[in-house]
């Protein structure tokens, strides 16, 4: 079982900056990969970014937010991490981080774990 807890969301001006946190707790941090998602009120939740289970590991991007977030890892402290720059206000969303085991997917029914979600707002 793995536990996530987001935070970092806020209210930020388009484009500024926001960096997102999600910290997990449980046993094998280091061999899940790890995805963000986001969903926008009556919109289908969305692929963000995901990375794989090691650090340093190999990195999946949606195409929108290619070039402006960033997705990394700290295994030694069960963090995962999404820097969001030059936000847009089409970025705003509830954005959730989810766990599986493994290999990266950007499939948001193929992860286990999910966080309960951190609001990020963009004003224009």
């Amino acid at each position: 079982q793995v536990q996530l807890v987001e935070s970092g969301g806020g209210l930020v001006q388009a484009g500024g900056s926001l960096r997102l946190s999600c910290a997990a707790s449980g046993r094998s941090f280091g061999t899940y990969a790890m995805g963000w998602f986001r969903q926008a009120p009556g919109k289908e939740r969305e692929f963000v970014a995901a990375i794989n289970w090691s650090s340093g590991a190999r990195t999946s991007y949606a195409d929108s937010v290619k070039g402006r977030f960033t997705i990394s890892r700290d295994n030694a402290k069960n963090t995962v991490y999404l820097q969001m720059n030059s936000l847009k206000p089409e970025d705003a969303a509830v954005y959730y981080c989810a766990a599986r085991p493994l290999a990266l997917s950007n499939k948001w029914n193929d992860y286990d774990f999910w966080g309960q979600g951190t609001q990020v707002t963009v004003s224009s």
